[in-house]
């Protein structure tokens, strides 16, 4: 490992690479999008709001004249948009290099998705459950082809998941429902990391947590204007959150099942490194036991 800060230059070349990403256009995902598609691949933008992604798609390209942008309507609350999206792509594309799971939603009205899930675990992880398993055959022939899912270090706080009711709304505390959420995105990535290196399969499955980063994932929260004044000194840019994504996505070195988020204080903000996560997104009997009811829920079921 070296002392160096890693940061976006370090991006391999990307040419000849498809790249999609969720939530691109805002935040975190669309840094993800800029940074890869200024580094020459083929970035589809997965977005619920089209005018939002043509917006994004925008800047971009003026960023860097010439990028291959390709802007797919997705909404990972409705099962029946994710079937759908993930459709169009897998007809579009013969081949997917990197799937990047980054849409999420944290502080927002409470309501059920389409499919009657609690919010922020059904767009969180069961639409990026399903969607993974949807287009997980156009990336298996690949080599070197890659999933990363972005998580939160609010994995590790009130984030216990009943069993019982894995969909369902298990409390009034909206922080405890993304934390949960998060935890899912984790025992996911590590159950679906280990069920590659048992099929023999190119493709790897890691993580990442951008830290505290400037995004609009706090827009519905209380007193939001406040709080930026509070947590701003804690917090970085959204391009420097986007670099453990980018890291997970792309260094060479970063192996299957690995975590990477910021190396400043308590992993708030930083330059990306190899991280820890907490021994309950660790256990294999509590990764297993999401993953068969995330088939049940979801009705998707993966080949590997």
């Amino acid at each position: 490992m070296t002392s160096k800060k890693w940061t976006a230059s370090d991006i391999p070349d990307q040419s000849g690479r498809v790249a999609v990403v969720t939530g691109a256009n805002s935040g975190n995902g669309l840094e993800t999008a800029r940074a890869l598609a200024g580094r020459g691949a083929l970035v589809v933008l997965a977005v619920r709001d089209l005018d939002r992604g043509r917006a994004a798609v925008d800047a971009i390209r003026a960023d860097h004249p010439g990028s291959d942008l390709v802007l797919q309507e997705l909404d990972l609350a409705s099962l029946d948009s994710v079937r759908e999206a993930a459709s169009a792509i897998g007809n579009r594309f013969e081949r997917i290099d990197l799937l990047v799971n980054n849409a999420g939603v944290f502080h927002t009205p409470r309501r059920q998705t389409a499919d009657g899930f609690e919010i922020r675990m059904g767009t969180n992880h069961l639409g990026h459950f399903a969607w993974t398993g949807l287009l997980l055959e156009r990336m298996l022939p690949v080599a070197g082809s890659r999933v990363v899912t972005v998580s939160s270090d609010a994995h590790r706080y009130r984030s216990r998941i009943d069993f019982d009711r894995v969909g369902a709304a298990q409390d009034h505390s909206q922080a405890a429902a993304y934390g949960r959420s998060k935890l899912a995105n984790l025992l996911f990535t590590y159950e679906l990391q280990r069920r590659l290196l048992a099929a023999g399969a190119s493709t790897v499955a890691l993580a990442a947590h951008p830290g505290w980063s400037e995004t609009e994932i706090l827009r519905h929260f209380p007193g939001i204007r406040v709080i930026h004044l509070l947590i701003q000194p804690l917090r970085h840019s959204a391009a420097m959150g986007a670099l453990s994504t980018l890291r997970a996505a792309t260094d060479p070195t970063a192996s299957g099942g690995q975590l990477y988020g910021p190396d400043g204080f308590m992993e708030m903000r930083g330059h990306p490194v190899l991280v820890t996560s907490s021994a309950r997104s660790q256990e294999a009997a509590l990764q297993r036991r999401l993953w068969h009811a995330s088939e049940e829920l979801t009705a998707v079921s993966f080949s590997v």
